[in-house]
């Protein structure tokens, strides 16, 4: 049986490779909760919002950013010009008792303050799923990636693929990096709830076993 405890944290090899809709379908394939600590612009139409529209099920809740910023920018430069200090430790964890989704921002390193990033506010106990999307050097990128997981002994639940099939690429990422597929979201012409439970539902054994 699932721990009803688990987190699954989705972070990806750079911005705007599909980390939200990747968040979405693991959310309905697993009636998880989902929770974005810190938002950068876009407030009225925030990945939260993304995410709610998509996920069809009436079980998942969404919780509050822990940070809600203005300007679509790094984090530590968004909370610079609102003039907030973003640090890990005020971040705080939803209070649920069911599974946990978490959408990080941008990538690993991806700075939150002059000293902490992303990967500071990954736990030892999430699982984390790398999403990673083709483009020229995203081996480089997605590699660099789950070798800083490996260093900082962070459990690497898996790996998304987004975007059209590139198969030297995925399989060469496979081999070098050891790490689970879980499985490959197409170029769709677009997402809606519907594509996103027939995702869930592909995706669903894979998830479940991370």
């Amino acid at each position: 049986m699932k721990d009803k405890q688990a987190t699954y944290f989705i972070t990806g090899i750079s911005t705007d490779v599909g980390k939200t809709v990747a968040a979405a379908i693991v959310t309905e394939a697993l009636q998880a909760d989902y929770w974005k600590p810190v938002q950068a612009g876009d407030l009225d139409n925030s990945d939260t919002h993304k995410v709610k529209r998509l996920v069809k099920n009436e079980i998942s809740q969404y919780h509050d950013n822990s940070f809600a910023l203005q300007t679509p920018m790094s984090p530590h430069a968004a909370a610079a010009i609102d003039n907030v200090a973003v640090t890990v430790d005020k971040i705080k964890r939803p209070e649920t008792t069911n599974l946990l989704v978490i959408e990080g921002a941008g990538g690993l390193l991806v700075p939150i303050n002059e000293t902490e990033t992303i990967a500071d506010v990954i736990r030892p106990t999430d699982k984390v799923i790398v999403v990673s999307r083709h483009y020229l050097g995203s081996i480089n990128h997605t590699l660099m990636t789950i070798e800083l997981l490996k260093a900082r002994n962070l459990e690497i639940g898996g790996i998304i693929f987004s975007g059209d099939e590139h198969p030297t690429t995925e399989s060469i990422i496979k081999k070098m990096s050891g790490a689970t597929v879980i499985g490959r979201i197409d170029e769709e012409p677009y997402f809606d709830e519907n594509v996103i439970a027939e995702y869930a539902e592909r995706f669903r054994e894979s998830v479940i076993n991370l």
